[in-house]
């Protein structure tokens, strides 16, 4: 009898290993415990995704790509200005329920920063993508290509940098008013309005 492949499999199991991962972390992660929490066999794992650390990597683009699409939608929202939708997102982040995930994010950077080979992908995705995804056509309109990728640069780190100390911190109000001094100063920042640019965009 000829195997129906459930084509939806995969989808449902990466789902559960992000949300086991959230919990248990990367470092000491193994097959066999994830297998069993999420329903699945070691054998299973590895035939939907070739080799734990393949597994790994996929779970983790998950993340990236829905909170891509997360924030991509909150950025979109109707707020009065860039800084206010800037200060939604952090508030979104910063959320008790957004925590664990973002302390499964700080672990694999960690990680890769010591195993830079193993976690290639990862280092160079966790900027690129998200550095595309900020300096969009739009951003590259108002300010140039170089000049947006350095404010998306800007706004990158500084989310990072906010969330690593409130991880480890949790001083809501520090965090909440160097946020708002940092927004304050991105409005600072004035479009490209050199002659190429505007020769460029008439």
């Amino acid at each position: 009898m000829t195997r129906t492949v459930n084509e939806k499999r995969p989808t449902e199991l990466l789902d559960a290993i992000v949300n086991y991962l959230v919990v248990h972390g990367v470092a000491d992660l193994s097959l066999r415990p994830l297998a069993k929490a999420i329903g699945s066999s070691p054998r299973g794992l590895l035939y939907y995704f070739g080799s734990k650390e393949k597994m790994v990597d996929r779970a983790l683009a998950r993340v990236r790509e829905n909170q891509r699409a997360l924030y991509a939608e909150m950025y979109l929202a109707k707020f009065r200005s860039p800084s206010a939708a800037y200060l939604a997102i952090w508030k979104h982040m910063s959320a008790p329920e957004s925590e664990p995930m973002f302390r499964l994010f700080f672990e694999v950077y960690g990680l890769a920063l010591r195993q830079p080979e193993r976690f290639r992908p990862f280092l160079r995705e966790t900027i690129e993508d998200w550095l595309d995804s900020v300096a969009d056509a739009d951003f590259q309109r108002q300010y140039g290509r170089q000049r947006a990728r350095a404010i998306a640069t800007v706004l990158l780190a500084g989310f990072r940098g906010f969330m690593l100390d409130y991880c480890a911190s949790h001083d809501r109000k520090r965090l909440d008013q160097a946020v708002g001094l940092w927004l304050e100063s991105l409005e600072t920042i004035p479009p490209d309005l050199s002659p190429s640019r505007k020769k460029a965009h008439p």
